[in-house]
């Protein structure tokens, strides 16, 4: 058995939420997916400590001894990004509805958590993202015209408090 791990590829995901009144098997195929950033912020710390270090001159033309300046970075908060997902636009109106109940006021009720799934090429779960608190802030179709051909682009983006990587 080979100990080289595989590559996945960025083809091969899924998208998982739990919608109220979703009856469909799959109410969505996404093309892409977009956003999976944590962040920690860091706080630079400045301080003068009371270690000496070189004979200044200052603004007065007197010599003296000053403090030195010691910069220190700590872990601060963590932010995450925005989800965006773009998908094929279908006859299905789930995710529609999960937005439209949130403009309407229902966002906290109406937050779910999710998953993305990533599989390798012989379709085994590989890696599994675990999105918390996540509801939907903005909703987008793609541009219309009678010469185009293109397949009509539908598009979620979604705000989460935090994610986990859990495989």
């Amino acid at each position: 058995m080979s100990t080289t791990p595989e590559f996945l590829t960025a083809s091969n995901f899924y998208v998982e939420f739990k919608l109220d009144g979703d009856n469909e098997s799959i109410d969505a195929i996404f093309q892409e997916c977009q956003g999976l950033k944590l962040v920690q912020e860091t706080i630079e710390i400045c301080e003068v400590t009371p270690q000496k270090w070189n004979i200044a001159v200052n603004e007065k033309g007197m010599r003296g001894k000053y403090g030195r300046i010691v910069r220190t970075k700590i872990p601060g908060n963590f932010t995450t990004e925005n989800l965006i997902l773009k998908r094929g636009m279908t006859k299905s109106a789930t995710l529609w509805k999960w937005f439209e109940s949130v403009r309407l006021g229902n966002w906290f009720d109406r937050r779910r958590d999710g998953s993305i799934v990533i599989y390798n090429q012989g379709g085994q779960e590989e890696v599994r993202v675990n999105l918390f608190g996540a509801y939907p802030i903005k909703y987008t179709l793609g541009d219309l015209a009678a010469d185009k051909t293109e397949i009509e682009i539908e598009e979620l983006e979604i705000a989460f408090d935090v994610f986990t990587r859990v495989l």
